[in-house]
């Protein structure tokens, strides 16, 4: 059996909760547009803080997983951002840090030219300048609305990994100011967790730091005090940022891989490593957060997933290779929320340009999960699962000797459900259409073992062509086959969940 290049590497080494989430944490930078590392030197900064403060370790324990998980709910919110500003979700996400949204009426002058920028990018200046008086006026509208879809999606995720409630609540509290100001609930004061007013101030430090220097961050912090920042916190701050302790290894100068091991060093106490369904848990916890991204994703980690696992089975893969298969499906997409929804749910076609920021997703998974010692092999899949065997994949041009199995077989499954599921720019095939597709793609450009795998889910499944396959293979999947591919294939639940997220359904194929 084909052990490839990733096999029996990084498989089973115990991996600790925060370093898993650690490493994650550069995933959901990925969806805010901000500078990669954001969580982390948070985490970091509001740490500093919270030991000035001289807070107890239960509170430092709950503060540490709340700010690396801050951001888990900002993907569910992309695609509405995408259609309120008619352009780049994570670029407007990124400026609006750097913005006093509380005074629409009264933009600075760099929230004005970062949304001239990005507001209907490709219209005229009277259809742009309309677009953002609007937005202006709604924008409390606007803000109540976007910010409680990523608070919500953000504590419901937090709660599946399985953090406390209250780690929970600090997360949906994020954006609550210390005079009743924020969102979603208008908190005021102590009524807020102090673990979200803690990391309120560390994400602001961070932000204006990383764009405008530390004394820029200081500067705005002092102002916002007692309208958008707890007092204490604000003078506590000052006090380390006067006394010179404030931002080491959160500068814009400061090594990134430094700072993540100034985090990894701040773990709580009493940690152990996770059993395999915890880790299971983490995997399906960030794919939701990837397929949130874009409601014509909304399914499509999951489902990859499904139909890899299926097909590893088909194969006759040893059950710990296709619990690594798996994960490495579940996250093969992480890399994806580096991508504007301007460009995700484009109805026409990409512009070079556009293609060119695509291509740039699988480098960034890899990236991502490479973080993670017991992650190595996924890592390599979430690379390699656009190459093709003829080399005339992305992003590294690699060939079928370059190629294990494993990210063929990941490959295999990630185009069966590109081409089930739909698109803006189409409406999802029928398996019968798939295959017929994929056909003219084996062995060329993909794995004939692996598409011989996925014909046989298919066709057990009752859902593919009549393909006389003569294989004896059996299937020995702990769900059924129509769960595997049925709910990629653009039923009639996927149709209802697109158009109640108030995108258009889009039936034109490129």
């Amino acid at each position: 059996m084909d052990q490839g290049p990733t096999a029996g590497r990084g498989t089973h080494r115990a991996s600790l909760l925060h370093e898993i989430i650690s490493a994650l944490s550069f995933a959901l930078d990925l969806t805010e547009g901000a500078v990669p590392g954001h969580a982390i030197r948070s985490c970091i900064l509001a740490r500093r803080i919270a030991e000035a403060m001289q807070l107890h370790a239960a509170l430092l324990g709950d503060l540490y997983f709340a700010v690396l998980l801050k951001d888990v709910g900002c993907s569910s919110n992309a695609a509405r951002m995408c259609q309120i500003i008619g352009g780049d979700d994570r670029a407007v996400k990124a400026g609006a840090k750097l913005a006093n949204w509380r005074q629409p009426l009264k933009p600075d002058l760099a929230a004005v030219q970062m949304l001239w920028r990005h507001v209907l990018p490709d219209a005229g200046p009277f259809r742009r300048t309309s677009r953002i008086l609007r937005m202006a006026a709604d924008q409390h509208k606007n803000n109540r609305e976007l910010i409680r879809l990523r608070c919500d999606r953000g504590a419901s995720i937090v709660r599946k990994i399985g953090m406390p409630e209250r780690i929970a609540r600090a997360v949906r509290c994020l954006d609550e100011h210390w005079d009743g100001g924020g969102y979603p609930d208008g908190l005021k004061g102590e009524a807020i967790p102090l673990v979200a007013r803690l990391m309120g101030v560390a994400q602001h430090l961070d932000a204006f730091c990383m764009c405008r220097g530390p004394q820029a961050a200081i500067d705005v912090m002092v102002a916002r005090s007692g309208n958008w920042f707890d007092p204490t916190i604000v003078k506590v701050a000052l006090s380390l940022h006067n006394a010179r302790t404030l931002w080491g290894q959160c500068m814009p100068s400061d090594d990134l891989d430094e700072a993540h091991r100034v985090v990894l060093d701040l773990e709580p106490d009493n940690q152990v490593p996770l059993q395999a369904r915890e880790v299971d848990v983490i995997c399906e916890a960030f794919a939701e957060v990837v397929d949130a991204k874009s409601p014509f994703t909304f399914y499509h980690s999951q489902g990859v997933a499904d139909v890899a696992t299926v097909m590893a089975r088909m194969m006759r893969l040893p059950e710990p290779r296709i619990e690594m298969l798996r994960r490495a499906a579940l996250l093969h997409d992480i890399g994806k929320l580096c991508v504007p929804n301007s460009i995700l749910d484009k109805p026409g076609r990409l512009s070079a340009e556009e293609f060119e920021v695509v291509k740039a997703h699988p480098q960034m998974g890899r990236d991502i999960l490479s973080r993670v010692g017991m992650f190595g092999c996924m890592a390599t899949i979430a690379g390699e699962h656009h190459e093709r065997l003829d080399g005339s994949g992305y992003p590294f041009g690699l060939s079928a000797s370059e190629l294990s199995l494993d990210s063929r077989l990941v490959a295999v499954a990630d185009v069966y459900g590109a081409l089930a599921e739909h698109r803006p720019y189409r409406a999802a095939m029928e398996p019968r259409e798939i295959a017929m597709i994929m056909e003219r793609d084996v062995p060329g450009r993909l794995d004939g073992e692996c598409y011989e795998a996925l014909r046989a889910v298919l066709l057990q499944a009752g859902r593919g062509p009549s393909l006389g396959s003569q294989m004896g293979l059996s299937l020995t999947a702990s769900m059924t086959e129509d769960s595997a591919v049925g709910m990629m294939a653009g039923d009639r639940a996927a149709r209802e969940s697109v158009r109640g997220a108030g995108m258009p359904m889009r039936p034109q194929s490129r």
